[in-house]
């Protein structure tokens, strides 16, 4: 994290708050149900300086924006929780407040001019080349920033940007030369790609069942909610031209074209009346919601059921969320805009999660065992191989090569030469991330005469990882942590 900040820190990217513009109508992912220590308000404390709710809200939104971005929107919330999001989420927050800390001991400030010039030169609140006031206060609203918080986040990664600027770094001419040669350093190799797939692994059902015995708690049904829901019919009327108009100049900054210039009221047209209908349709849905509540639905309204959990979830993640709060007392959530529909849900029941038979967690079972047994398999192979196996030969490669080597993709490769140029081995074998595991044997070495390469990034990154992580441990004795959310 240290290192992200030191790298932006002259062109400082605001990754607490003002990254959020950049997700603006993603909206906000919760990270689930805790319960509060000290503070309310405050989910940790770390020497001086409080980590809020707020925060860490914010902190795994971002997270999970990106991930889900990544992943081309196939990230949920079972897989943030593989990620551990929440730690991550947290982790990030507490180095930050490390630096925080150290810049107070510094009595380092920042000023309200150099919020206002940062502020000012976003573009994302530029209308027609130029800072728009009310745009600004318009997006952060959207995202349910006051300009108040906004500010203070801004200031304090103005305050970790200063603090990271007392600790430049410079290669010096030694180091790049020294780097240099390391990237210059050619083998020649014979070597041999393993996959799972070349071994054969056959479970019996006492392995299975051994398996299960020893992992039980692992192997639970999901939670989830049987719910009844009404749908509100959508509301399509007619407007007056005064209602168009008075809804464009009090709106006017919604409707913006791909170049993010505000449309004239004419092109804007379908989209104020959509919104108008929308409008209607919430004051309906809100009459719809009381008369639910009481038993008195008007029965031209269906009430349809649904198991909603975290795999058949018809609703979205926000209204999952939304569903872990309510109780049997609390039973109705107001409506809710799903899928350009105002919905209205009930909560019935909450369905736990239990613990699953063998028989139904067999093909889980089933599946981690023969991945399990695969790679001890291949491991297997690899190590009764290593002095006698014969594979390919390359030319003679460095480091930095991918000149793709059979049975490898280029990210695999590079992976392969960083772990085979870090061995001190002639001869012996590399497992990769993916459980491929290359066996190699180096025929020939040599020293290549070539000085091309700009190692000074390099350098730089890897003095810059080694400050960072001996002043983090630094920081951490220094400064104490304190967590008041169960669960992190």
């Amino acid at each position: 994290m240290i290192s992200w900040m030191q790298k932006h820190r002259k062109w400082l990217v605001i990754t607490i708050w003002i990254s959020t513009i950049a997700f603006i109508g993603a909206g906000v992912v919760g990270w689930g149900q805790y319960n509060y220590g000290k503070k309310a308000t405050s989910v940790a404390k770390v020497g001086d300086v409080e980590i809020t709710n707020q925060e860490l809200q914010q902190s795994y939104t971002e997270l999970y924006n990106y991930f889900s971005q990544m992943m081309q929107g196939k990230f949920d919330e079972q897989q943030a929780k593989q990620f551990g999001l929440q730690k991550q989420a947290l982790n990030q927050l507490i180095n930050q407040a490390l630096i925080l800390n150290l810049a107070n001991s510094y009595n380092l400030k920042v000023s309200d001019e150099e919020i206002l010039k940062v502020i000012t030169a976003q573009k994302a609140f530029f209308t027609n080349g130029v800072f728009d006031k009310e745009l600004y206060k318009t997006l952060l609203s959207r995202n349910n920033l006051t300009t108040k918080d906004y500010e203070n986040g801004l200031k304090k990664e103005l305050l970790i940007s200063k603090t990271l600027a007392l600790f430049a770094l410079t290669p010096t001419p030694l180091e790049e030369k020294s780097v240099q040669t390391a990237l210059n350093v050619a083998d020649k190799l014979n070597y041999k790609v393993l996959d799972t797939s070349m071994v054969n692994v056959t479970p019996t059902e006492e392995n299975l069942k051994t398996l299960w015995e020893s992992k039980k708690a692992e192997f639970m049904t999901e939670a989830g909610y049987d719910v009844s829901y009404v749908v509100q019919p959508t509301t399509h009327k007619e407007y007056t031209a005064t209602e168009l108009t008075d809804y464009y100049n009090a709106n006017k900054m919604q409707f913006t074209d791909a170049n993010g210039n505000i449309k004239t009221q004419a092109d804007a047209k379908e989209q104020i009346i959509n919104l108008l209908n929308q409008d209607t349709t919430k004051k309906e849905s809100l009459k719809t919601y009381i008369a639910f509540k009481k038993g008195e639905l008007d029965k031209s309204i269906p009430i349809k059921n649904a198991l909603v959990n975290g795999s058949t979830n018809i609703f979205n993640q926000e209204t999952l969320k939304e569903l872990a709060t309510l109780t049997q007392q609390k039973a109705y959530m107001k409506p809710k805009l799903i899928n350009n529909e105002f919905v209205i849900i009930k909560l019935n029941k909450i369905i736990p999660s239990v613990q699953k038979s063998f028989d139904a967690a067999k093909p889980q079972v089933t599946a981690l065992f023969m991945a399990t047994a695969r790679e001890d398999a291949l491991l297997k192979v690899a190590q009764s191989s290593i002095t006698t196996f014969s594979g390919t030969n390359t030319d003679f490669i460095t480091v930095k090569d991918t000149k793709g080597m059979s049975g490898l993709n280029a990210q695999e490769e590079a992976e392969f030469l960083g772990k085979l140029f870090s061995a001190n081995k002639k001869r012996g074998f590399v497992t990769l991330d993916n459980k491929k595991i290359v066996l190699f044997n180096i025929l020939e070495q040599k020293l290549l005469n070539d000085s091309k390469d700009n190692v000074n990034s390099l350098v730089l990154k890897f003095k810059t990882d080694l400050l960072n992580e001996n002043l983090l441990k630094m920081l951490r004795k220094q400064y104490k942590t304190e967590i008041f959310v169960e669960g992190l």
